[in-house]
């Protein structure tokens, strides 16, 4: 088992985010909470690495979808195609999202890195994530205006839900060349014991 420092998580920074100039204020974000960054890359993606990212299951798909009916029964809008369709069409969305341009994936490694990008990011509908969080401080997008245009929600940047996910993700994304091993100085302010030798 990995020592608690050693945990890694996935950050993308999503097309809304490079088109908008805040690559290097996310980075900023999560590199001042003391998180190292290990890897990183530009690319654009192809239709099956972010299905694989995704990786939904049916029973995923047809919860998603079931809600969707249900949200459309109560609008009186009109019900074109079964739930587990409805729960396919949110993934499709976000992968034709996902292709609309460049993207910019990391790895950062420390202590609690996922809940800690996780708290930075906010959740993931922008309109209601708390102010000081990337999501809730430079995007205003919500899920109501996603419904009625029919397209995925645009929140800046993925970050890995759960520590347990975090390998599979980075699997997908980075070759384990592409990830690189070294220590900072400020390591030893974070997580030397006894903080020795810092007086002189």
């Amino acid at each position: 088992m990995n020592h608690p420092k050693k945990e890694k998580t996935l950050v993308i920074i999503k097309p809304d985010g490079v088109q908008r100039g805040l690559i290097g204020e996310i980075i900023k974000r999560v590199e001042r909470t003391g998180l190292k960054l290990v890897g990183m890359k530009m690319e654009v993606l192809s239709e099956k690495k972010l299905w694989d990212h995704y990786n939904k299951d049916d029973k995923w798909y047809l919860e998603k979808g079931t809600r969707i009916l249900e949200n459309r029964k109560r609008d009186g809008k009109k019900i074109e195609k079964d739930a587990i369709d409805y729960g396919k069409e949110i993934i499709g969305n976000v992968v034709k999202y996902m292709q609309a341009c460049p993207v910019v994936s990391m790895v950062w490694e420390g202590n609690q890195a996922v809940s800690i990008v996780k708290k930075i990011v906010g959740v993931t509908e922008p309109s209601t994530s708390d102010v000081g969080t990337i999501r809730g401080d430079f995007t205003i997008d919500s899920y109501p205006l996603t419904e009625v245009d029919g397209r995925a929600v645009r929140n800046l940047i993925h970050c890995t839900d759960k520590a347990e996910e975090s390998q599979r993700e980075i699997d997908i994304w980075f070759d384990k060349k592409d990830l690189t091993s070294y220590r900072l100085v400020q390591e030893e302010i974070l997580y030397d014991v006894n903080l020795d030798g810092i007086l002189e």
